[in-house]
């Protein structure tokens, strides 16, 4: 089992590691999961660490998990945690790829949402599933810390140079309005990840000095 481990995050770091990812999305469009993204995520563990910050109540990113394991049934990409808050995030990467979140369809007008996307949201229901099903046992208290913890989900996929204004449109909404569990299931591109995170940092001094330095 990928066991969470302790990470005491550096700004300093993360900025470091955002640039090497902007790089890594700025030199192709098509990106793959199993040979490009998890191996970058697994080697740049204040980036990874960071992505926690997408929830609020994720202050302070102290445990880190690659490929975690959920009950033996599952297994997520990226898993972060702040052990004060008891907050969780589980990350879903899928591929970027032309057709990674609507693929076109000959009869219709309309494009359908991709398998990939759709791939990506049923491993979400499945871990909250899951964790539903073992929360208050011991092995989920072993595991979290605590008999309850407040548990989110993070997809990632696809290129936003691929998306029409309508198809931005349609992923916003169901990012907002779908609710999986009574938990909010967040739906997001590779360049918006990258975009977020840039500006987050940009909040903190090591950023400003970091932008400022020639």
């Amino acid at each position: 089992m990928k066991e969470f481990i302790h990470h005491v995050l550096s700004i300093e770091e993360c900025i470091k590691e955002l640039s090497e990812f902007e790089s890594l999305l700025s030199s192709k469009l098509v990106i793959k999961e199993r040979d490009e993204i998890l191996p970058f995520f697994k080697t740049h563990s204040h980036l990874a660490a960071f992505l926690g910050t997408y929830i609020p109540d994720i202050a302070n990113p102290d445990r880190v998990a690659n490929e975690y394991d959920i009950f033996g049934d599952f297994t997520c990409d990226l898993a972060v945690g702040d052990s004060k808050s008891q907050t969780y995030l589980l990350i879903e990467f899928e591929d970027a790829r032309t057709e990674s979140l609507f693929v076109k369809v000959a009869s219709k007008s309309t494009p359908e949402w991709a398998p990939r996307l759709d791939h990506g949201f049923s491993q979400v229901i499945d871990w909250f599933w899951k964790l539903s099903d073992m929360e208050k046992s011991d092995d989920y208290e072993n595991r979290f810390g605590a008999r309850h913890v407040a548990i989110h989900g993070l997809v990632v996929v696809g290129r936003e140079q691929y998306l029409q204004p309508r198809e931005k449109a349609r992923l916003k909404w169901r990012q907002n309005y779908i609710i999986v569990n009574s938990k909010r299931v967040s739906i997001i591109t590779f360049d918006q990840l990258a975009r977020d995170i840039r500006y987050r940092l940009s909040r903190y001094p090591e950023a400003a000095r970091a932008d400022q330095s020639p």
